[in-house]
């Protein structure tokens, strides 16, 4: 038997992590001699953890929370959209020893929107809630795809107004790109595109969100996935929204960036999506 390619992803939990289940999946597409694990580090242990595995052979690693910054601070190696990010959630290992970093949660989002869900974000109203790590990962190739108005609203208009201008001194967004707390939202008309980058549904919290942000022809996206009808997808719904949708799709494209990064071809995803996906309730 073909020796078999180690790799991994590390959090901190990581137990509820489907990961290795897509890996797994795009294995058997592929035909990739790849072996995929679930790696629980301790909260002070990250980069002990990753040496630990690069001894035993690892090829390379996705990185879950809490780990995604020190996984940029660990690499030799960081792109652009990881540096933008201010973090990483893919490692690869190289033959000769250095270790690079990559951040394909924004582009696995926007494959999801564009590919999976036949969204067009040129020339778009699009309102991103949160101004935590989870939309600083995701802000670069968003505006990337040119819409119209990219609206960053926080409980703390002060968090928000400072990831624009990071992202602006970066060179990234311009007069689009602006931020709000979300209370300034009642005068801020409606979007085609609400994404969700809040931990709050992650613990059943709603969002203190007017009805009119939401376009009833537009889409209502939440990263976390996995949770039924969260409670501000359950808002979108009840404000006229038709099109809903969880993170699992997010999910599985930015694995099959990683896979691709790591292995040189990426696997298709509409099966795995399917395989995955449970309606929501």
């Amino acid at each position: 038997m073909a020796a078999m390619d180690r790799y991994a992803v590390i959090g901190h939990p990581v137990g509820h992590s489907l990961s290795p289940r897509i890996h797994a999946l795009f294995a058997q597409s592929t035909g990739q001699p790849v072996t995929y694990t679930a790696i629980e580090a301790p909260l002070d242990g990250f980069a002990a953890t990753v040496d630990h595995f690069r001894a035993q052979g690892g090829r390379g690693i996705n990185v879950t929370v809490p780990f995604k910054l020190q996984a940029c601070a660990y690499a030799d190696e960081v792109s652009e959209r990881a540096r933008a990010a201010g973090a990483a959630n893919a490692l690869a290992f190289d033959a000769d020893g250095r270790c690079r970093a990559e951040n394909f949660d924004g582009v696995g989002l926007l494959r999801d929107l564009t590919h999976n869900l036949g969204l067009s974000l040129a020339g778009c109203r699009v309102l991103l809630l949160g101004a935590g790590g989870a939309a600083r990962g995701v802000l670069q190739p968003l505006l990337q795809a040119r819409p119209a108005v990219l609206l960053v609203a926080n409980r703390s208009a002060d968090k928000a107004h400072a990831l624009v201008r990071d992202f602006q001194a970066l060179g990234l967004g311009g007069p689009e790109l602006a931020g709000a707390a979300l209370s300034d939202l009642p005068a801020a008309g409606a979007f085609d595109l609400v994404i969700n980058a809040t931990a709050a549904s992650l613990d059943a919290q709603a969002l203190p969100l007017p009805r009119s942000v939401f376009a009833p022809d537009g889409l209502a996206y939440d990263m976390v996935y996995g949770k039924g009808l969260t409670p501000f997808l359950r808002q979108a719904r009840e404000a006229g929204v038709a099109r809903l949708a969880d993170g699992l799709g997010m999910l599985v494209e930015q694995a099959a960036d990683s896979f691709a990064w790591w292995r040189g071809m990426r696997p298709a995803t509409d099966t795995v999506i399917a395989h995955l996906r449970t309606p929501l309730r």
